[in-house]
C-alpha cells in the first residue's frame, strides 16, 4: 500500500466492534473495549451504527458498576449462546440479545474514562437472562494488572467483588413499581467462560461473515 493510502486509512477511525482484531490468544486473552470505568453516574454504551459511545441513560439510583465495563470485539451473543443458556438452566424459549459479548474486568489502576482498549483474561462469568433473553456477563482481570493478575478462576477473587458486580447487574434496570426482569441463574469458573466466548465468536461469524 502506498504512503498516501496509509495516511487516508489512518483518517478513519475503526469501529469498535467490527473494526478491531479480538486477539490470537482468544479466549483465554481477549481485547476488549471499555465503555464504563466505575465513576461514571450514568450508562454509556456503543451506537451500534457510527461505533461512538452514546448516553444510554442516567442512573436512577446510586448503583454504579464496581468494574470495567464493556465488550468484546467480533463476538455476539446470538444463537450458540442461547443454547448454552438453555442447555445450562433447563430453560426453554431463550434467545441471544444481539449484542456483543459483555465482559466486567477487575483491576488495581484508577482508569479514568472509557473509550479505550485493553486486553484481559476471563475468569468466569453470570449466565444472566433479561427477560427472554441469554446477557451473559464476562468476568476478567486486566492482563498482567499487579494485583488481579494472579487470579486464574473467579473463585479466586475477594467475594465482596463479585457480590458487588452481581448486585449491579441484577438493580441496574430496576423500575419503581415494575417486577424485576433480570436474573443471574448461575456463576461459572473460568473453563466455562471461555466455553462462552469460543460460541459468541461463532455466532459473530454466523452473523457478520463478511466482516
Amino acid at each position: 500500500m502506498s504512503k498516501s493510502k496509509d495516511a487516508e486509512c489512518c483518517r478513519f477511525r475503526s469501529h469498535p466492534w467490527h473494526g478491531i482484531d479480538i486477539g490470537s490468544s482468544a479466549p483465554e486473552v481477549v481485547m476488549t473495549f471499555v465503555e464504563m470505568v466505575p465513576t461514571d453516574t450514568v450508562k454509556y454504551e456503543m451506537d451500534k451504527v457510527s461505533g461512538y459511545l452514546k448516553l444510554d441513560r442516567p442512573q436512577r439510583y446510586s448503583n454504579v458498576v464496581s468494574a470495567l465495563y464493556g465488550f468484546i470485539p467480533r463476538t455476539l451473543t446470538g444463537e450458540e449462546v442461547a443454547e448454552r443458556t438453555m442447555e445450562k438452566t433447563g430453560l426453554t424459549g431463550i434467545r441471544g440479545d444481539g449484542d456483543a459479548m459483555d465482559i466486567c474486568i477487575l483491576t488495581e489502576k484508577d482508569i479514568t474514562h472509557g473509550d479505550i482498549l485493553v486486553q484481559a483474561r476471563p475468569i468466569g462469568g453470570f449466565r444472566m437472562i433479561d427477560g427472554t433473553e441469554a446477557d451473559d456477563k464476562i468476568i476478567a482481570v486486566l492482563h498482567n494488572d499487579a494485583v488481579y493478575g494472579e487470579y486464574a478462576d473467579i473463585k479466586d477473587c475477594p467475594p465482596i467483588a463479585i457480590e458487588r458486580l452481581k448486585h449491579y447487574f441484577l438493580t441496574y434496570k430496576d423500575i419503581p413499581g415494575e417486577k424485576r426482569r433480570v436474573s443471574i441463574d448461575e456463576m461459572y469458573d473460568a473453563n466455562e467462560a471461555r466455553e462462552v466466548i469460543k460460541r459468541s465468536m461463532n455466532d459473530y461469524e454466523r452473523a457478520f461473515p463478511w466482516k
